[in-house]
């Protein structure tokens, strides 16, 4: 018997996660420095810990509301009003999910049917295109550059919009290149998306990480609020990974249809994360900004770094990552990092893994320490040096 005949064959077609992949090499070796993972080097304040804690102890480990506790709720609302200007009602515009990924699958199997096209901005997170394919629907890619910062563009966004176009995912600040969108860069695209009635997906999960700029998401424009599902959570800014947390907030009729898959498949998210996750945003906001001001120091260390390396890097204004070019050593990404990895011991991700746009590049973290960042740095100019000896 066939078993791979048996099988979806958009499952069994998908690749697998390009960054997976190569760190699945990267544990093969002794003493790597990883310059890769997409997660906070911080330990989660422990004041969050120690409510989830007392949940726990308080013995409150039952199922909760399946949008999530109401104070949870409640808090996510202030908070959401108090950082960035945007008013949702608790009780009908929110739900809490199991991370950031689960909202954005519901919501795109919520919204997507057959053959809806969905626009993703390359480079992107690897998880988009098959969460869309998933959905039933068609990728439609914009390339981002460089030379731009990454920004999306009014041209680019009216070039891509067919009238089969349903919806656009948005990620800013990005990842992987950092790139951000300021009020300014978004108002030339809102009569477009309100023309064409597009759903907008806008994954915020790096807002909190935004370093010149405030933060500005596409549910601050009134005109197309109810077009926009926003999609947060706890992983980065508080640094909560492995607590799988995460929100979205939406006009009533995308929360009442998206909330019926989540009921179905997750019931609700994990009670004593709630607990902690109130914690957070109630008493949370000096260790964000304590961790922030942490990586805007790293971020500076590391950019300068590698562009005194010769590996040049756009200054990021959100995230944890850099972006740097590759193109002149002639080596494809993925080429790139298994010699960085084989003779330096250094994991970096090839910007291959987040798309065709991504060719050319090196995705880096700075979610390290300056003493760890510093080390790398010494093995990959170390590494270019004899590169470009032996290739003169």
């Amino acid at each position: 018997m066939n078993y791979e005949e048996l099988m979806n064959q958009d499952v069994v077609e998908l690749k697998p996660s390009g960054i997976r992949k190569f760190f699945d090499l990267a544990s093969t070796k002794k003493d790597v420095i990883s310059l890769g993972v997409g997660e906070p080097d911080f330990a989660t304040p422990w004041n969050i810990c120690e409510a989830a804690i007392y949940s726990i102890k308080s013995k409150k480990t039952h199922y909760t509301a399946n949008s999530g506790l109401l104070p949870l709720r409640e808090e996510i609302c202030h908070y959401l009003d108090r950082q960035y200007d945007l008013k949702y009602d608790p009780k009908k515009n929110v739900i809490v999910t199991v991370g950031g990924s689960e909202a954005i699958d519901i919501s795109l199997r919520a919204i997507i049917s057959p053959g809806d096209e969905v626009i993703l901005l390359q480079p992107c997170y690897v998880a988009y295109e098959p969460a869309v394919i998933l959905a039933g629907g068609v990728v439609k890619y914009i390339e981002l550059t460089s030379e731009n910062e990454f920004k999306l563009t009014k041209e680019m966004l009216e070039n891509a919009i067919t009238p089969k176009t349903k919806a656009i995912l948005l990620n800013f600040p990005s990842n992987p290149t950092g790139g951000i969108m300021t009020y300014e860069d978004y108002l030339p695209l809102i009569d477009i998306i309100k023309e064409h009635q597009l759903i907008v997906l806008s994954d915020e999960i790096y807002a909190e990480l935004s370093y010149e700029d405030k933060h500005c998401s596409p549910a601050n424009f009134e005109e197309i609020k109810d077009q926009v599902i926003l999609i947060s959570g706890f992983s980065k800014a508080f640094a909560m990974t492995g607590w799988r947390l995460g929100y979205l907030c939406a006009n009533e009729t995308f929360v009442k249809h998206i909330l019926k898959i989540h009921q179905y498949v997750i019931m609700s998210a994990p009670s004593s994360a709630q607990y902690g996750a109130i914690e957070g945003l109630k008493n949370g906001q000096k260790y964000v900004d304590a961790m922030v001001e942490q990586y805007r120091q790293r971020r500076n260390y590391i950019v300068n770094g590698f562009n005194r390396i010769g590996l040049p890097t756009h200054m990021p204004k959100g995230a944890f990552y850099i972006f740097p070019c590759i193109k002149k050593t002639g080596l494809t990404s993925v080429e790139f990092c298994e010699k960085l990895l084989e003779e330096a011991n250094v994991a970096c991700v090839p910007g291959s893994a987040f798309g065709e746009a991504g060719e050319g590049f090196i995705r880096v973290s700075y979610a390290y320490s300056i003493e760890e960042i510093k080390v790398a740095l010494e093995k990959i100019g170390k590494f270019m040096e004899q590169f470009n000896e032996n290739h003169e």
